[in-house]
């Protein structure tokens, strides 16, 4: 009896919970005979399009991570016809087959042929060209921890020139990009094999549109196998999904920060050095540690306090025996410029002092018989019952506490970790429903629960918040997301740069990993090469594994072009001058360089928020005319003017580049121009990796700062010939919203590349004035 009215209570509640207080009204909802399907715009070039046998399925407007608020129908225009339904706006076509003539099914029809009603689609873009044709969908009923369901699907021809990116991190390629021929897993998975998948339903295709699927089950995702493509959730009653178009990515990712939220610019500090281990176990080591760096005189923003600073999982407390006074290490950290994060898990031991009242008031992950789940049944990892963040009232319970017992301490940021989540929900229960149901959802709610209380708290100190993992609508939660518990190896440094390419892909700009590896350190080396770095000094870090440092060295020279840099480990030490002489030599300039790009890395945040594209971009985006770029993940644009090709061989000093073709480009260390559309073998040695600039960029380079809490000027303006040119340097005090009210200050830089001439128009007036002495032509 209790198991059937918890099973009850939850369907209802799930119903309930996907049904939006308000939405638009669909263009409209169209009878297929059996199947019905309703038609909704979020403006000129996004289409909502939901399929099922019930009506009230597609009635009940879009699921989680989606902002139903910008539902707008007024761009398109409805016409019906004998072929359909036909829905037309300047920015796209949508036509709906009309159902079928009945006829009298075959004989092996009768046995084999799906029951439901066909429903034909075929979408068009601005210029009348057809870019997608729904092909079939499919709801397939099967029984899931209990609940009679559906596994639900669509799918869709695939072109054979047609690549396909996104969906989210999946760290299965060591190089190749294009997921095409791929079965992917779409799901929050810890411990898939080749490092932890997230899952962000957003595809983008070659072809000029995107498909976001609206469904938090886990997912397959079949790209181009057999001339289709398709998704499959594991649960559902209704397909459910959204096409994006745009003459280009940008205008595709425009639409998707329409539809899901846009990316917040960070805290400045964000862009600098974060300095993390696992784990600093006292205040005397963080500050220990951060003293040092200023002593050096190397550049650090961020100290991060990671897990087992309290004294039992769940409690909530900071160990007074390890961290005495938090309050005072905060401060000391703030008067060198500094900022703190701290990590915060949402995991109760059942002997911890809030386990009973949770537990009570029915907060946390629950059993069929509505138990509280204690740990995995799996791993070594077994202990504590998950926070519910699907339940609103636990969310703010969750905050109350991390607030007053955690962060009132003086901590400027949370680490919200765990956000898969780690203790798998499949077969239990959430407060809306089953975690087969909402595998997906529940980095979305804890972390935007969190940020949304962040900012009421502090409403103008921008939210900083590290998340392990994320869903349709992250972006928007002022979160940085990182690659998890990578390992410490070069095949793992090798996997990082198509699982990151894909990830901002589907829509998530601020990524990153932790530079280095997190896991342990292995017990030798795997090289076949002698090491480019001496590693005798640095014993007491690396042991026996002679080219660790020369790992970590290049790792964080990929770092320093990623959107955020974050040393961290599960080593003895992971500061810069923790891997030997030559090693520390080097990342220390690479820090500094770090420093010096914050100018443009800044502008570039500002782009990905008002824009929705991401800056960390994979050479398909921006070079759309060049067949050769399409499945290449070992390389990427920083920005509109790096090309970047990050060194994951051990002993290699010369790497083959691809130069997209249709522009020139020059060599960032030797300004060597060459020309586009070829491979060149580039040297690199161990102290560079290969970075090209675009012909026809503009690059502000910031003046030598120890943090961004230092106002930075600029200390020079480097112009790449080649062809005309123009830059929006932007900056704003760093820490507050005013930038949401136009307080920041854009600086349009102007190169005309026939008259030899850079000009500043409107910010900053200094700039302009002293622009002839900062400026430097490149071979000139």
């Amino acid at each position: 009896m209790r198991l059937t009215l918890h099973r009850t209570l939850i369907a209802l509640t799930s119903a309930l919970a996907i049904v939006p207080a308000a939405f638009a009204a669909p263009l409209t909802t169209l009878d297929r005979n059996g199947a019905w399907v309703s038609v909704e715009a979020y403006g000129p070039n996004i289409v909502h399009v939901t399929i099922a046998v019930d009506k009230d399925e597609v009635l009940k407007g879009p699921g989680y991570g989606i902002l139903k608020k910008n539902a707008d129908n007024g761009a398109f225009r409805h016409a019906a016809g004998q072929d359909g339904d036909t829905f037309t706006s300047n920015g796209m076509t949508v036509h709906v087959n009309a159902a079928p003539p009945a006829r009298t099914p075959s004989q092996p029809e009768k046995y084999f042929a799906p029951s439901l009603a066909p429903v034909g689609l075929q979408v068009k873009n601005a210029k009348g060209e057809q870019i997608l044709e729904m092909q079939g969908w499919e709801m397939s009923p099967q029984t899931v921890s209990g609940e009679k369901t559906y596994q639900v699907g669509a799918s869709f021809a695939a072109a054979r020139d047609e690549h396909y990116y996104g969906m989210g991190q999946n760290q299965e390629s060591t190089g190749p990009l294009d997921l095409r021929g791929r079965t992917l897993e779409c799901k929050h998975w810890y411990d898939a094999p080749t490092g932890e998948s997230v899952c962000v339903p957003f595809m983008v295709s070659s072809k000029g549109y995107g498909i976001v699927w609206d469904n938090p089950s886990a997912t397959r995702f079949n790209a181009g196998i057999h001339g289709r493509t398709s998704f499959q959730s594991n649960v559902g009653e209704r397909v459910s999904f959204f096409v994006i178009t745009g003459k280009t990515t940008d205008e595709i990712y425009s639409g998707y920060a329409r539809l899901t939220g846009k990316t917040p610019i960070p805290p400045k500090a964000a862009f600098g050095l974060i300095q993390s281990k696992a784990r600093y176990d006292s205040q005397q080591e963080v500050l220990r540690v951060a003293n040092t760096y200023r002593q050096k005189k190397y550049p650090l923003d961020v100290m991060v306090v990671d897990w087992f600073y309290w004294t039992r999982m769940g409690q909530m407390d900071i160990n007074p025996a390890e961290f005495p006074d938090p309050d005072g290490m905060n401060k000391q950290l703030h008067d060198m410029g500094m900022q703190s994060i701290v990590s915060i898990w949402p995991r109760y031991e059942t002997a911890g002092r809030y386990f009973n009242e949770l537990d009570a008031k029915g907060y946390l992950l629950k059993d069929k018989d509505g138990k509280t789940v204690d740990g995995l049944p799996f791993r070594s990892d077994r202990t504590g019952g998950l926070i519910d963040a699907t339940n609103p009232k636990a969310r703010q319970w969750f905050w109350e506490k991390s607030r007053d017992n955690i962060l009132s301490h003086g901590f400027d940021y949370p680490w919200l970790d765990e956000t898969e989540p780690d203790l798998v929900p499949d077969g239990y229960f959430y407060s809306i429903g089953s975690g087969d149901r909402y595998h997906n959802l529940f980095p979305l709610l804890h972390v935007e629960g969190f940020a949304d209380n962040m900012r009421t708290w502090k409403p103008n100190k921008r939210v900083l918040i590290l998340s392990r993992a994320a869903y349709l609508g992250s972006q928007r939660t002022g979160a940085l997301f990182w690659s998890s518990d990578v390992n410490a190896t070069w095949e793992a440094l090798q996997r990082q740069i198509p699982t990151g390419l894909n990830m901002t892909a589907s829509g998530i700009a601020l990524w990153g990993n932790d530079i280095g590896g997190w896991q342990a350190i292995p017990g030798k080396s795997d090289g076949t090469k002698p090491p480019l770095l001496d590693p005798s000094d640095a014993r007491d870090v690396v042991g026996q594994n002679d080219d660790y440092p020369e790992l970590l060295t290049r790792w964080f020279q990929y770092g320093t072009f990623l959107p955020t840099l974050r040393l961290h480990g599960q080593h003895k030490h992971t500061d810069i001058w923790s891997f030997g002489k030559q090693a520390e030599t080097i990342l220390a300039r690479y820090d500094t360089l770090r420093y010096q790009l914050i100018p443009y890395i800044y502008s570039q945040a500002k782009f990905t928020h008002d824009t929705g594209a991401p800056f960390m971009r994979a050479l398909w985006m921006d070079f759309p005319n060049d067949p050769n770029v399409a499945n290449i993940g070992t390389q990427y644009m920083f920005g509109p003017a790096f090309l970047v090709a990050p060194v994951t061989e051990q002993g290699q000093t010369e790497k083959n580049v691809y130069l997209p073709a249709g522009t020139d480009w020059y060599n960032f260390w030797t300004d060597e121009k060459l020309a586009g559309g070829q491979w060149v073998k580039v040297a690199a040695p161990i102290s560079q990796i290969p970075v090209f600039v675009k012909a026809g960029s503009i690059v502000p380079l910031g003046t030598e700062i120890q943090s961004t809490a230092t106002k930075q000027g600029i200390a020079s303006v480097k112009v790449y010939p080649g062809r005309d040119a123009s830059f929006d340097l932007y900056d704003d005090d760093g820490v507050s919203y005013d930038y949401e009210k136009g307080k920041g200050t854009t600086t349009r830089l102007q190169w005309n590349d026939g008259a030899g001439k850079l000009e500043a128009r409107g910010g900053d007036a200094n700039l302009a004035k002293n622009l002839p002495s900062l400026m430097k032509v490149v071979g000139k």
